[in-house]
């Protein structure tokens, strides 16, 4: 029965945008020109099937390369050169790392060493699970670090639960541990530029619009102190305020982290080659503005990302296979990663040329000028507070990629950086954490059962508003001192 529901709602979707995108285009109720209204009917079609889901998103991001040359708004050539922006081999190059990282099992060895060190009373067992999972996220993609997080988690709850009598500790417990993986994968992510999709997404768009590149170091100058102070707050307000635990420290759990610790061993020669080369990566991420300034050679993220990731395929990892020597990273090893998201980029890069190309950005950003009446602060306000409650029912990426060329118009139409309000946008379509479907974390640790969907929405709401706050306080006083598209 629920499989018969599911293919109803998918196929009256699918129909839904059709029929949405075609009343659009003969109604044409905004009087645009032919070419403009037929680009929007194919952005209506895409947003709706996006946050529909009636197909898969990547699939949905191939449509302009097939819809715009059909309909004379752009050549092939044209089109398809969105698909190869420079931006995408960075996030290409941050995958290719995560994935080295996950297959040796350096992500499980960082988080087990931060958790001995923290305690592993109730409290700081959590706390443990918030500073690895977001210091992980930093630099694997948020949906790849909750996959990796949520196992050990669960393991530790199993213990806990094995050596504490009170139910009510242990319900409590255990729904805070899965909260914070999805929440700190999240808030994680927000720090660096490839610490989750919507950031490059929106770092592709600036970067093709403006020929502006957004530094990697001065992206973590404002976010990752964000994420911080997020992290923080993630922490007290769960474990102090909402699902206060009461568990003490134990033998047996420490007997338990101290086992698995053991069981890793010391770091084999493939584990310290990953290290090297993600440290070597990170450090040149940060330093690249001093390399380039000797005026040998010159590096920009992406680049650095493809490097990063070429080293890996071509260092031995000292560990053979059927004697056979592998390499840090192998070619099969990709077949795990998303390359959805890649086109996913691609496409919506595409759909925001052609928006742009026809004169659509340009006649919204004159339409909302009419906000001209509110002041800059609460026009950055309610950018944050409309993204973070829309991405718990749409997908974040696809929420960048729709409404960044929308407040990029805005911004221009009210002599504002763009980055003022993209930004905080980008953030905060980041930052759901009321619905389960608001973001892939979310959804892993919701079909755990450990979680009822009232405390997630309870917990969320919480976590939203503090998140509006710090988001539009950061973005407001500390953006303008760090980058700015307007020289």
């Amino acid at each position: 029965m629920m499989n018969i529901l599911k293919n109803y709602q998918n196929n009256l979707a699918f129909l839904s945008g059709i029929l949405l995108s075609l009343a659009f285009y003969f109604i044409n109720p905004f009087n645009l020109g032919a070419d403009a209204a037929k680009t929007v009917a194919i952005a209506i079609l895409m947003i709706v099937w996006w946050v529909t889901e009636a197909l898969p998103m990547p699939v949905v991001a191939l449509l302009p390369v097939i819809l715009l040359p059909l309909l004379n708004l752009g050549t092939i050539e044209e089109v398809s050169k969105a698909y190869s922006n420079s931006v995408i081999f960075l996030f290409m190059g941050g995958f290719m790392i995560g994935l080295a990282i996950e297959k040796w099992k350096l992500h499980k060895r960082i988080a087990l060493h931060i958790v001995k060190r923290t305690g592993t009373s109730g409290d700081r067992i959590i706390l443990g699970f918030i500073i690895a999972t977001g210091f992980i996220s930093m630099w694997l993609s948020n949906t790849a670090t909750t996959m990796m997080m949520f196992p050990i988690a669960l393991s530790v709850i199993t213990v806990v639960r094995e050596r504490e009598s009170n139910s009510k500790n242990v319900a409590n417990f255990s729904l805070v541990m899965m909260l914070v993986i999805a929440y700190a994968s999240n808030i994680g992510g927000m720090a660096t530029i490839i610490g989750t999709p919507p950031n490059v997404a929106f770092i592709g768009f600036i970067e093709k619009k403006y020929g502006y590149t957004v530094e990697f170091f001065d992206w973590m100058i404002i976010c990752t102190p964000l994420a911080i102070v997020l992290l923080a707050m993630l922490y007290v307000v769960l474990c102090k305020c909402l699902y206060p635990n009461n568990i003490k420290s134990s033998s047996t759990t420490n007997a338990y982290i101290g086992s698995e610790i053991s069981a890793l061993g010391k770091l084999n020669s493939a584990e310290k080659r990953v290290l090297i080369i993600f440290s070597v990566t990170v450090l040149l991420w940060i330093t690249k503005d001093l390399v380039n300034q000797l005026k040998l050679i010159r590096l920009d993220d992406n680049i650095i990302a493809i490097i990063g990731a070429l080293a890996l395929f071509a260092t031995p990892s000292g560990i053979k296979k059927d004697e056979k020597s592998l390499k840090v990273l192998e070619w099969k090893d990709t077949s795990r990663m998303s390359w959805g998201i890649l086109l996913l980029f691609g496409g919506g890069i595409a759909l925001a040329n052609s928006l742009d190309k026809v004169g659509v950005i340009s006649g919204i950003g004159s339409w909302l000028a009419g906000l001209s009446n509110v002041t800059p602060f609460v026009l950055v306000l309610l950018v944050v507070v409309i993204s973070i409650f829309l991405s718990e029912l749409m997908s974040n990426v696809a929420q960048v990629i729709v409404f960044a060329p929308v407040l990029v118009a805005l911004a221009e139409a009210l002599n504002l950086d763009p980055l003022l309000l993209g930004i905080p946008m980008t953030l905060a379509a980041s930052a759901a954490s009321m619905m389960p479907m608001g973001t892939p974390p979310n959804a892993i640790v919701f079909g755990s059962g450990l979680i009822k969907f009232k405390d997630m929405i309870k917990a969320g709401f919480v976590i939203n508003i503090i998140s509006i706050v710090l988001i539009t306080l950061f973005c407001w006083y500390l953006l303008p001192m760090v980058m700015s598209v307007v020289k």
